[in-house]
């Protein structure tokens, strides 16, 4: 899939690059559409292929999972009830939790690293403070934070959630990571329930009870959409990160070239940055070098003396 991104993108480039430096053969692509076309249609090509290569990710490194919260909110619980076993200890005393707990656990093969954090409060506690600082630092290296609240004791509109962060030492969070999850439930009297994110920057509500397992499917389909998995999916391969990294920064190497198209009309940058684009996939396939493309250049056009 990769190499048959790279080779249009190298049809691509043979054109551009022709069209600059050979312009006395009447090749001018900037008055054309077709080269934003074909760049467009490497871009969609590329989105799947990203999508299937973040799946590969997943299953080969798994992802992390922090969850985050006061005090109390339920959050070892929570643990305990998706790693199946007693990994944190459970009290209702503030602040048991001090120190940064992980367990690894598998939904329908998707490896899952869960993490327990320190309940986010002022403290004038040493250890408690390290506890907290961790904690936040966990949180913000993490794919994904369920942001634990006690249904029973909080009530928290989701346009309230910014302050709401802010107050926790959150305020820096990636909206788009960030799922909540009010628990506690059972104390309420209510039943289990899911509503998805609207994609507009709203967090998907997962109401669970970590200590009834009550919702703790909903919370593990949940978790399996984020990433874009379906169990027993066919076509896909395993990737790496180092894989997704190349693929994001071709991607926005594209975008760029798209951009220097259409609004500036600047072939010379579309070209260095289609160039990019290429170098970066050929991190994956191998190198394609300027030789490369002056061969392909000269086998594909009827360049004068």
């Amino acid at each position: 899939m990769i190499d048959e991104l790279a080779e249009a993108i190298t049809e691509l480039r043979v054109y551009v690059e022709a069209s600059i430096d050979f312009s006395d053969e009447e090749i001018d692509f900037l008055s054309e559409g077709g080269v934003a076309q074909r760049l467009d249609g490497i871009l969609q090509t590329l989105d799947r292929v990203m999508e299937q290569a973040r799946q590969g990710a997943i299953l080969k490194e798994g992802m992390t999972v922090a969850i985050a919260g006061r005090p109390n909110a339920g959050k070892s619980s929570l643990l305990n009830a998706l790693a199946g076993r007693e990994t944190a200890i459970v009290t209702d005393i503030a602040g048991t939790t001090r120190d940064i707990l992980s367990e690894q656990i598998q939904i329908d093969g998707m490896p899952l690293h869960i993490i327990d954090t320190a309940g986010l409060r002022d403290s004038e506690d040493r250890v408690e403070q390290e506890g907290i600082r961790r904690a936040r630092e966990a949180i913000g290296q993490a794919d994904r934070i369920l942001l634990l609240v006690d249904a029973s004791q909080e009530n928290l509109p989701l346009d309230s959630l910014p302050e709401y962060l802010s107050a926790l030492g959150l305020g820096q969070a990636d909206p788009g990571k960030l799922t909540l999850v009010e628990n506690k439930i059972d104390l309420l009297q209510r039943a289990p329930a899911i509503r998805e994110s609207d994609g507009q920057g709203t967090p998907a509500v997962v109401k669970l009870s970590a200590l009834q397992n009550a919702g703790l499917d909903l919370l593990r389909e949940h978790l399996k959409q984020c990433m874009g998995y379906q169990s027993g999916t066919e076509g896909g391969f395993i990737a790496r990160s180092r894989h997704l990294h190349a693929l994001r920064k071709a991607r926005s190497d594209l975008q760029q070239a798209a951009t220097q198209l259409r609004q500036h009309q600047a072939g010379e940058l579309v070209a260095e940055d289609l160039r990019h684009a290429h170098r970066h996939l050929g991190e994956i396939t191998g190198e394609f070098t300027t030789d490369d493309l002056l061969g392909r250049i000269f086998s594909s056009f009827c360049i004068g003396k």
